[in-house]
């Protein structure tokens, strides 16, 4: 698993950056496999996507609402679960549950982020969690892989089947790519989306404000439009008088808060910005793509690359400056739809591909099943194993996920909170714009010290809807169309179905299920 490696990051996925071969590798390991279309996760931010993964739960069963979340040892369920089947079980790279691994026979983490140059990784050791340490000296996708191919040759039972865990920081921000790779892509255009300089009819007063006033605050953009935090900040590493010079939220004025004209000149600094941004971000890719390689070679010369399940996925997708968006969290396709294939040739016919809808609650029943096991009770997440095996979809597969962003206006990149449900065909999201902590209320105790968070600041409630055959890009909301009350209708009651089913109700949130009662029928 990488780090916000979105689908529009690969070849395999067809998007605007396929032309630029990013991903020779992972491509040729994924069309030896089945590809997954439709990929989702439950909740496009770190900490959350790997609870549901380690769990096979949602946010309220394993308790994991935000970044704040922890999975402690007795809820690391998967690795668990995988033992009891005879597995030697591993975790390397980013594990970001703040507790420790303790479930894993062996692990080599990253503390928390971790760092991208001369990373330290936590091990087991004769101190106490966190304390013993090893501190290594290059880029943390090199340093990652060297330690997984240490345990593959050094650390492990070779006697006894293994599961490895293999998590790299890359491609998250800050980008900051291995050295090697500076002239890569450095003479090469990168195709810009149409939606990075035009709006059209995206979005809602929840995203955009009254006369597209808090298109200036919302979503951390490319452009200059959001005045709080935009690309630029985070990317120009060497200009102090740009990097990380965040705004605060409360210190934006009425007079800021005006819509968005993007002029000639304006138009020049984004396409620049953004030309910098993919670069940065490609070569990160690189550099996990040129590591993946170097596995799938120890595999290959050890004769263990045929008997091996090979799952590559991201923790969730990611902003590639779609609708002037950068980072992840919002339920737009971008940012929830996860890159997702597997390899098995025993079993996995290559070259199949599947739109079947999976999301990342189901990751560990079904490789659980393909090793043998049976989905536990405790897990929300279903096998799709029979999918892989036979490339069908059954005809009692779940027709939709849900989604859900529960933390609003969190680290400046000002995303309200929100949920909402995802077929095949439709998506419908309702934005609440509330954070879970009723901060209104003066005697609740809540982490006001979280990092670029504006939490106490509600925004306007509104719907969106996509018909997404006709829209895949998400340019037209389409919610207060007479002709889509009926699809609207049944959409809201599968919603609510599976609320109530998935034990993803507001029932312990009254402060947001009142906003919820007031618009559900606006």
């Amino acid at each position: 698993m990488s780090d916000d490696h979105t689908t529009q990051g690969f070849g395999i996925y067809g998007s605007r950056l396929a032309g630029l071969n990013p991903t020779p590798n992972l491509d040729k390991l994924a069309k030896e496999g089945m590809i997954f279309d439709n990929a989702f996760v439950n909740n496009a931010i770190c900490v959350p996507s790997r609870a549901a993964i380690i769990t096979g739960q949602r946010a309220q069963t394993n308790g994991v609402l935000d970044l704040e979340g922890t999975i402690a040892p007795e809820k690391q369920y998967f690795p668990k679960e995988m033992k009891k089947l005879g597995y030697q079980t591993a975790i390397v790279g980013k594990w970001h549950l703040h507790h420790e691994p303790a479930a894993f026979d062996y692990y080599q983490v990253l503390p928390g982020q971790g760092k991208y140059y001369d990373p330290e990784f936590r091990v087991q050791g004769e101190k106490l969690w966190p304390k013993n340490v090893v501190q290594t000296k290059g880029h943390s996708s090199d340093m990652i892989m060297d330690a997984t191919l240490d345990y593959l040759k050094n650390k492990r039972d070779k006697d006894q089947p293994f599961f490895l865990m293999h998590h790299f920081k890359a491609p998250h921000d800050d980008f900051e790519y291995a050295p090697r790779y500076e002239n890569y892509l450095a003479d090469t255009f990168i195709p810009e989306p149409e939606s990075l300089y035009e709006i059209g009819n995206h979005g809602s007063v929840a995203v955009r404000g009254k006369n597209d006033s808090l298109t200036r605050i919302i979503g951390s953009s490319v452009s200059h439009r959001n005045v709080i935090r935009n690309q630029a900040m985070n990317i120009y590493w060497n200009d102090s008088t740009i990097y990380k010079q965040y705004r605060n939220a409360k210190d934006i004025g009425q007079e800021e808060l005006v819509k968005w004209e993007m002029d000639a000149a304006e138009k020049e600094y984004t396409s620049k910005v953004y030309q910098d941004y993919l670069k940065k971000y490609l070569r990160c890719v690189k550099g996990v793509d040129d590591n993946i390689k170097r596995l799938l070679d120890y595999l290959e010369t050890e004769g263990l690359l045929e008997n091996t399940i090979i799952v590559y996925t991201g923790d969730q997708g990611f902003m590639l400056g779609e609708h002037d968006y950068i980072d992840k969290r919002w339920m737009y396709d971008e940012s929830m739809r996860m890159p997702f294939f597997v390899r098995y040739p025993e079993k996995i016919k290559a070259g199949s591909r599947t739109d079947a809808i999976i999301n990342n609650t189901d990751f560990a029943p079904t490789i659980i099943e393909l090793a043998g096991g049976t989905t536990p009770e405790y897990m929300q997440g279903k096998s799709f194993k029979s999918i892989l095996e036979t490339g069908t979809e059954p005809e009692d597969w779940q027709k939709a996920t849900y989604y859900r962003y529960w933390m609003h206006l969190a680290h400046r990149h000002q995303n309200p909170a929100h949920f909402g449900i995802r077929t095949k065909d439709y998506k419908l999201i309702f934005y609440y714009g509330k954070y879970w902590v009723n901060t209104d209320d003066p005697n609740v105790v809540w982490n006001k010290e979280s990092w670029g968070n504006d939490f106490s600041n509600h925004t306007p409630p509104a719907w969106e809807f996509y018909d997404l055959n006709k829209d895949p890009k998400e340019m037209n909301n389409t919610y207060n169309k007479p002709e889509n009350r009926a699809i609207i209708d049944d959409l809201k009651k599968q919603l609510f179905t599976m609320r109530e089913d998935l034990n993803e109700t507001d029932a312990n949130y009254p402060h947001i299920q009142k906003v919820i009662d007031e618009y559900w029928d606006k």
